[in-house]
């Protein structure tokens, strides 16, 4: 069972993806070709003012056919006709569509189980938070520079800051204070402590829920980047990262541990990888690595201030190449997942 929602919601996503290229496509008259639910052969296909509606065999992800990598036509519809800021929103709406997509999953389950501000319920002896005068009751509103909101962008800090001196400004009675931290060892975890507790989720309601969404979106697209940022600088290596069997293998464990809880935590915590998910396409999608939407828009961006289009065989030879560094990338990337899971 874990493995079929997987599947649905990694679909839905990717779905939702292609859905912001086509309804941009169609608003700037652009021809689509094929809009397909699903990849492989088709089971189900009906044509509509020039563009195939398919359903196709396997049921991950879709596409939007809008014969971008193809030469211009002489139709006044064809992709490469367009204006270049008519091309660059139709490319960019697919990101913005998956931070759309976060945003609303945000909204619903901020709605369903509050949100956790970053407020503190106790704090430990010992541990520099309570050595520096921080008291339960305090509200953290900076830390490494970074104004946050949620009590969980302090752990993700410590977690990826681990052994590091911290910057921690907090409120308390309205008034502002500033201390640096220097995290202390739990010998018993051996992971680095500020040494605070959170005082747990509130309740939301309508207004809080959609202000909530979108702090809880900009979480994870601060927590991907930063998850790059350590990539790129050997913090994280590639064995660390996880593809579509290490997500299905996550998305299976989060159903196996809640199922026994009723439907009501699992939706919780498969709407919680959703918006990871999402969130995290959006970002991913937006790199300036070829063959990716961030990718064409460099090569769109290049027209916009030269006003001539690169040539579409150059740009094309850089698509390809980056084609073959991602499905290299996938190999490894499956493998390290396959190799962690069963092995």
């Amino acid at each position: 069972m874990g493995i079929v929602l997987a599947i649905i919601i990694f679909s839905f996503i990717v779905f939702f993806h292609e859905l912001g290229h086509f309804l941009l496509a169609k608003k700037n008259g652009i021809d689509v070709n094929e809009f397909a639910i699903g990849m492989g052969p088709v089971l189900y296909s009906r044509e509509y003012k020039g563009t195939k509606y398919a359903v196709r065999l396997f049921p991950i992800g879709g596409f939007c056919a809008m014969g971008e990598d193809e030469e211009a036509t002489d139709s006044p519809d064809n992709f490469n006709n367009k204006s270049v800021w008519a091309r660059i929103s139709v490319i960019v709406a697919g990101p913005v569509f998956n931070f759309i997509l976060a945003f609303i999953f945000a909204v619903i389950l901020t709605a369903m189980i509050g949100y956790d501000r970053p407020v503190i319920s106790d704090v430990e002896k010992g541990y520099p938070a309570a050595e520096a005068g921080m008291q339960a009751g305090d509200t953290i509103v900076r830390i490494g520079g970074r104004k946050i909101y949620l009590f969980r962008e302090i752990s993700v800090y410590n977690q990826f800051h681990q052994g590091e001196d911290v910057e921690i400004t907090y409120r308390r009675e309205g008034d502002e204070k500033t201390v640096t931290l220097s995290p202390a060892e739990d010998p018993k975890l051996g992971y680095y402590k500020l040494g605070i507790t959170s005082s747990g989720y509130e309740k939301a309601d309508i207004l809080t829920s959609f202000q909530y969404g979108v702090f809880q979106v900009r979480y994870w697209i601060n927590t991907t980047l930063e998850s790059l940022k350590m990539l790129v600088t050997g913090q994280v290596g590639l064995d660390q990262i996880s593809g579509p069997v290490g997500i299905v293998d996550v998305v299976d464990d989060a159903y196996k541990e809640t199922k026994s809880y009723g439907v009501f935590i699992v939706l919780t915590q498969l709407m919680e990888i959703a918006i990871l998910l999402s969130a995290n396409l959006g970002v991913m999608n937006l790199l300036p690595l070829p063959a990716l939407d961030g990718g064409r828009l460099v090569f769109l961006f290049i027209e916009a201030v030269r006003r001539k289009r690169v040539p579409p065989e150059k740009e094309g030879y850089v698509h390809l190449v980056g084609i073959v560094c991602l499905m290299v990338l996938m190999v490894v990337v499956m493998y390290n997942d396959i190799r962690r899971i069963f092995f």
